[in-house]
């Protein structure tokens, strides 16, 4: 579909127009069948299953929030796995991600980064994934992305928005950037997490969930580019959300360079950014899924600059977290 790994069309981020209206039949029927998908019912996990997904296409910061929701659990005892598709790698699944043996072609770039921090499971079907990390002792579930994937019953569902574009012109795709129309898709999230700014009054479409806002911010790593000129690159949902937070860190790049969401990195690619670097005397500095997709060949370092979240109110996050794993374990006692 349009969009959907590379630029986002210029019209989804403005008020409705002649183009969008034309794609509204199209639009309508996708949206129908999105609705008819949520519907059906999946495998109900004996254990907690906290999904991270959102309501558009493209990049809103939802593996920066499943980074963030494991380490919170883990420090609680729980034994996480992660749930994600593996998108841009040839293995479907359900597979467990193993980064001594797993490269890019074979899982994706956030499935190797999750797999750094627990263990990582690829599939479409989210429900035969579940299974298998159940049975490989899980005893919570995260999964990256998945809000409208059936296949899976959630416990607990947080739907990121990013502040900056928040739904767009509020279509469904291909009129505009949402996967399924507002209504239908607030009412698969128990809770809202705004990253950024709320430019456009999200909040106050939310209803009844709560809302709880967050900022993304460079980790320590950025203090290695204090002083040197930078040429940034970043293949991801909103390269310019990263060019930013340089920007914000005090770091001014003399070039910024955008690719499409997932992009892979050839030799070509790595040559003109380094060519590009070398001539401005500067050193590059990119994302870290975009790191894990330079190749090994390439000789010229890059600087791989993660970003954390700043929420403005943990204890609100740390109590949802008591009220999730509380109902199951009350759930995995009854069911014993």
């Amino acid at each position: 579909m349009m969009g959907l790994r590379g630029s986002a069309p210029a019209f989804w981020m403005r008020p409705p127009g002649v183009l969008s209206a034309l794609l509204t039949p199209v639009a309508w029927c996708v949206g129908r069948v999105a609705v008819k998908r949520l519907g059906k019912t999946g495998w109900k996990a004996p254990v907690p299953v906290i999904c991270c997904g959102n309501l558009t296409v493209g990049g809103t910061g939802k593996t920066t929030v499943v980074l963030d929701l494991v380490q919170r659990l883990q420090r609680r005892g729980q034994n996480v796995h992660v749930l994600t598709r593996g998108f841009g790698g040839a293995l479907r699944g359900p597979l467990q991600v193993d980064i001594k043996r797993h490269g890019i072609a074979d899982v994706g770039d956030e499935a190797l980064l999750l797999a750094a921090v627990a263990p990582c499971w690829i599939g479409a079907d989210r429900g035969a994934s579940a299974q298998a990390a159940v049975g490989a002792g899980a005893t919570c579930l995260v999964m990256d992305d998945g809000l409208q994937n059936p296949s899976l019953e959630k416990s607990f569902s947080f739907i990121i928005v990013d502040g900056y574009n928040g739904f767009g012109n509020m279509r469904v795709i291909p009129a505009g950037p949402l996967r399924v129309p507002v209504r239908e898709g607030l009412a698969e999230g128990n809770a809202m997490i705004m990253i950024g700014h709320d430019s456009h009054n999200i909040s106050k479409i939310a209803g009844d969930i709560p809302v709880l806002q967050a900022h993304l911010e460079n980790g320590t790593a950025i203090q290695t580019l204090e002083g040197k000129r930078v040429v940034a690159f970043a293949g991801i949902g909103r390269p310019g959300k990263f060019f930013q937070t340089l920007r914000e860190a005090g770091v001014d790049p003399v070039h910024c360079v955008a690719f499409p969401d997932h992009h892979p990195y050839s030799l070509k690619d790595c040559q003109h950014l380094c060519d590009m670097a070398m001539k401005s005397g500067a050193v590059l500095a990119t994302t870290p899924k975009d790191a894990v997709r330079w190749p090994i060949q390439a000789q010229m370092v890059v600087h791989g600059i993660p970003v954390a979240l700043r929420w403005d109110d943990d204890a609100a996050m740390e109590t949802l977290l008591d009220r999730i794993l509380s109902v199951g374990q009350q759930e995995s006692r009854a069911n014993v």
